[in-house]
This record gives structure tokens, C-alpha cells and sequence, in this order.
């Protein structure tokens, strides 16, 4: 389904025009335009037609875009009209709040295994799922033939473990760990590191 000649940044913002679309059809709003979807993203209409005319042609000039004919193409391009199982590595604060995240399930994803290497951890439940050790990582991951995997463990052990997952048919990766992995290239890794982000706005900050 990808397309060779999307650029990723026009990939990342996918999701945000499926966001806002997806909050117009639930407000029975029929009819949009790019300058409105710009309007409510920050992003400009130039942007968002050059970013949608990678993929087709959406809208009828003059008369913007369907809504829901709209929001489904990009759930259709993005992959997300199908449901997708992950398995989480880490079950300290940070894994106990992926785990009970209810936004993955309304967009198509569950968690469906997680993982520690903390005998203390292991058999409790957590996020209605029973924390297995993470020696059971790689068999579970080939029977259950799960493709995306949630990181949020300590950095000094991220990169062991995304290679374990990567070896096991983990082809998606989001990690929440402050280290930047070093996967294949065919591997898609996408980081989280709530620091980063407010280094970079305390950059923009007066100070008195």
C-alpha cells in the first residue's frame, strides 16, 4: 500500500488530516475543504493538496473534499480499515499507561502481550493482559505473527530488545526509550521522547 514516492514527512501528517476528518464526519459535516482543514491543522491548503495529490485525486475543484469518502481513503492508505495486534516490552508506569491507553483500540490497535524481565512483575495483570516474561518474547511474537511492537523500557536495554523483536517479525516499532535505535532500514521506528519535545520549545520561551 505505501507509496515509494510519499515523502515520510507527508506520511506523518497523514494521520493528523485523518484526525480532523474523522472529528468533521462525527459532526455530520458532509463537505470540507483544505483551507478549512488547514484552518483547524495549522498546516496550509497549499500543503495539504500537494500532500493528498501524492496518493490520487480527492476533490473536485470548486467543491473541496467528501467528507467521509475522504476520511476513508486515508483510513484505506494508511492501513487502519484493519485491525492491528502489538505486543509491549516494559510494564513499569510508563507500559501500565500504553497498556490501558483506550485510544489504540478506537483507531484499530490492541495490545494484545506484554512483556518484563522482572520475576516481581511477571504474572501480574495489567491492562486486562497477564505480564509474560520476556523470555517468551520472540515464540510469542512468530505464533501470534504480530507486526508492530511498543518499546518502554530503560534505555541501557532498548536496543537489545528491539533487536529481539526485529528478529521475530517485528516489521513497526514505537519507542518510548530516550535512545535512538539502530534497526535494518526496512524496520520503521518512531520515537517518543516527551524531553525532546520540550527541549525544543523551552528554546522559544521569554525569559524575564
Amino acid at each position: 500500500m505505501a507509496s515509494t514516492d510519499a515523502p515520510e514527512i507527508v506520511v506523518r501528517r497523514l494521520p493528523l488530516y485523518l484526525r480532523a476528518l474523522t472529528r468533521l464526519a462525527e459532526a455530520n459535516h458532509l463537505i470540507t475543504s483544505s483551507q478549512e482543514l488547514g484552518a483547524m491543522l495549522g498546516i496550509s491548503s497549499a500543503q495539504i493538496r500537494k500532500d493528498l495529490s501524492y496518493f490520487g485525486e480527492f476533490g473536485k475543484q470548486g467543491m473541496g473534499y467528501e467528507v467521509p469518502y475522504l476520511r476513508d481513503q486515508l483510513r484505506r492508505i494508511l492501513q487502519v480499515d484493519r485491525h492491528w495486534e502489538m505486543v509491549l516490552v516494559g510494564a513499569g508506569d510508563l507500559g501500565h499507561a500504553i497498556a490501558n491507553h483506550a485510544g489504540f483500540d478506537r483507531w484499530g490497535y490492541q495490545v494484545v502481550a506484554v512483556f518484563d524481565n522482572d520475576p516481581h512483575k511477571v504474572g501480574q495483570v495489567m491492562g486486562g493482559l497477564t505480564i509474560r516474561d520476556v523470555a517468551e518474547l520472540e515464540e510469542t511474537i512468530r505464533s501470534l505473527r504480530v507486526r508492530i511492537g511498543i518499546v518502554a523500557v530503560p534505555a541501557a536495554g532498548a536496543q537489545a530488545v528491539a533487536e529481539r523483536m526485529v528478529l521475530a517479525g517485528i516489521r513497526a516499532i514505537l519507542n518510548y526509550a530516550p535512545i535512538s535505535l539502530n534497526l535494518p532500514p526496512e524496520v520503521r521506528v518512531h520515537a517518543i521522547d516527551p524531553v525532546v519535545g520540550l527541549q525544543s520549545m523551552s528554546y522559544y520561551l521569554d525569559l524575564e
